[in-house]
C-alpha cells in the first residue's frame, strides 16, 4: 500500500485545531515530542498544548469540551467510567509510559527509618526499601497519639495505588474509602492517612512539615534530593515492574465525533513514544531540554535529567542505574492492554472505592469500554503500510488479546493475573475482597 492509499484508509481529519491538556510531570513528554518534532503536523493536525492546574481541572475541561484529550492518570477515564467522582466516559487508545514515579520521606523519617534498613557491604541501603523499615516510625507516631501524614496526587492514581500497595505490603494500613457512606477521605481504619496534593506542590508541602511523605512523578522526587528536604527510599519500577502509568484520554463522545482525528493523534504520539526510546535513550538529552522549557515541565535540566537519562538518585550522592525508570515504547508501553485496566479496577475494589463486590467478567467489561486497541491497532497499523513503523515494534494484533503475560515482578511476591480478578484480591492480607463491605 502506498503512502496516499494509507492516508486515505483513515481519512482527512474532522477537526484539525486541537488543544491537549497535560500536567507539569515528565510522563507527558509524548505530547512534546509529537508537537516538536512535528509529527502532530504530518498528519494535518493544529495543535496546543497547555498545562492545567491539576488532575480535577484537566478531566472536567476534556469532559466539557474545553480541551480536546488529555494527559491523564490511567485510573481517570476507568473512575469517571464507573461514576467515582465525575461521571462521564472517557476512552483511551494510548498508554502513555510505563514506570516514573517514586516514594519521598522527608529527611526526618528517613533518619528515624535507617536504623531498620539493611546495608550492603558499602555501607549503602539495600534496595528496594520496604515499608516494612517504615513501619516502626509509623507505629510510634501512633503511639504517640500523632497522625503519620503522606500526599498522593488523585484519588484514582496510580500514586495512590503504588503507594497504598507498597504500604500495605509492609503491613501499614493505608485506610479505606466508603463513598456510599458519604467518606471519600479514603483514611477508614488507615495507620498512614493520604491525602491529595497538587505534584508542583509535594516538595513544599514535605518542607513544611504538612506531609511525612508522598508519591509523585518526576520530577518532584529528585526536586526534594536538589533542595535536601527529602530522601526518594523507592520508585514505583521496584514496586511493580514495569507498570503502566499515564494514559492520553478523550471523551467518548469527542472519539464518535471524530474518529479520523483520533486516529491520527494516537500515530503521532505513537511516533513521538518511539523516538524517546530509540537508540537506548539517545534522544533523551534533547528532551529533557524540551520538558525543562517553562511551557512543559519548566523544572531545570539537571533535576529532570536526573531521572530521565537512566539513573535516578535516592539519598544525596546514592545515584543508581534505573534504565527503565521512564519507558516511553519498550515493553509495548504504548498499548493499551486490558490487564492494565483491570489492575486498576482491582485497586479501587480493594481500598473501598467499588463499594460491592463484582463478578470477573464486570471488570473486563468496564476495561473494554474503556480501552480501546482496536483504535490503537488502527493507528500502528497505518504506520506501518507509511513504512514508518515496522510491524515488529508491535505486538502481533492478529492474536493479541489484550492480557499481558501473569506479572510476577511485585515487591511483595504475589502474582497478578488479569483474567482472574476476585482471585487476585484474595491474595493480599489488607484490604476488600469477595462480598466484604466498609
Amino acid at each position: 500500500m502506498t503512502f496516499s492509499q494509507a492516508q486515505a484508509a483513515i481519512g482527512p481529519p474532522e477537526k484539525e485545531d486541537l488543544k491537549f491538556g497535560f500536567i507539569k510531570l515528565t510522563d507527558m513528554a509524548p505530547l512534546a515530542i509529537a508537537y516538536e518534532k512535528g509529527y502532530f503536523e504530518d498528519e494535518g493536525l493544529y495543535v496546543q498544548v497547555e498545562a492545567q492546574a491539576n488532575w480535577k481541572v484537566l478531566l472536567d475541561r476534556v469532559i466539557d469540551g474545553q480541551l480536546d484529550g488529555a494527559h491523564m492518570l490511567a485510573g481517570q477515564p476507568l473512575g469517571a467510567t464507573i461514576g467515582y467522582g465525575t461521571q462521564a466516559h472517557i476512552i483511551t487508545a494510548f498508554s502513555m509510559d510505563l514506570n516514573g514515579n517514586g516514594i519521598t520521606v522527608s529527611n526526618d523519617i528517613w533518619e528515624r527509618m535507617k536504623p531498620h534498613i539493611p546495608k550492603d557491604a558499602d555501607g549503602r541501603p539495600v534496595h528496594p526499601i520496604k515499608a516494612d523499615y517504615l513501619k516502626p516510625v509509623v507505629d510510634e507516631f501512633k503511639a504517640e497519639g500523632k497522625p503519620f501524614n503522606m500526599g498522593m496526587v488523585f484519588p484514582v492514581s496510580t500514586h495512590n495505588y503504588e503507594l497504598r500497595y507498597w504500604l500495605a505490603a509492609g503491613g501499614i494500613h493505608p485506610g479505606f474509602y466508603a463513598p456510599h457512606k458519604g467518606d471519600i477521605s479514603g483514611q477508614l481504619g488507615a495507620d498512614a492517612l493520604l491525602s491529595v496534593t497538587p505534584p508542583p506542590q509535594m516538595p513544599a508541602t514535605l518542607e513544611a512539615g504538612t506531609i511525612h511523605g508522598y508519591c509523585v512523578g518526576e520530577p518532584w522526587n529528585q526536586q526534594a534530593v536538589f533542595k535536601g528536604i527529602g530522601v526518594p527510599i523507592i520508585t514505583d519500577y521496584e514496586i511493580w515492574k514495569d507498570n503502566p502509568e499515564k494514559v492520553f484520554g478523550v471523551s467518548r463522545e469527542w472519539a464518535d465525533a471524530n474518529p479520523n482525528t483520533h486516529l491520527r493523534v494516537v500515530k503521532a504520539m505513537i511516533r513521538a513514544a518511539k523516538w524517546l526510546d530509540a537508540n537506548d535513550n539517545g534522544n533523551r538529552p534533547e528532551a529533557v531540554e524540551i520538558l525543562s522549557r517553562p511551557e512543559y515541565v519548566g523544572a531545570d535540566y539537571e533535576v529532570i535529567a536526573n531521572s530521565m537519562t537512566g539513573t535516578f538518585e535516592y539519598e544525596k550522592g546514592d545515584v543508581r542505574e534505573v534504565p527503565d525508570f521512564n519507558v516511553f515504547f519498550r515493553h509495548n508501553a504504548t498499548y493499551p492492554y486490558y490487564s492494565d485496566a483491570i489492575w486498576y479496577l482491582t485497586q479501587m475494589r480493594r481500598w473501598g472505592q467499588i463499594e460491592d463486590a463484582k463478578p470477573d467478567s464486570w471488570f473486563l467489561d468496564i476495561a473494554k469500554k474503556v480501552y480501546r486497541p482496536d483504535i490503537y491497532a488502527q493507528a500502528a497499523q497505518s504506520l506501518i503500510e507509511e513504512g514508518k513503523m515496522d510491524a515488529s515494534e508491535f505486538p502481533d494484533f492478529s492474536t493479541e488479546d489484550g492480557y499481558r503475560a501473569p506479572q510476577t515482578h511485585f515487591i511483595d511476591g504475589i502474582t497478578y493475573d488479569g483474567h482472574s480478578p476476585n482471585d487476585y484480591l484474595k491474595k493480599f492480607g489488607i484490604g476488600l475482597k469477595g462480598d466484604d463491605k466498609i
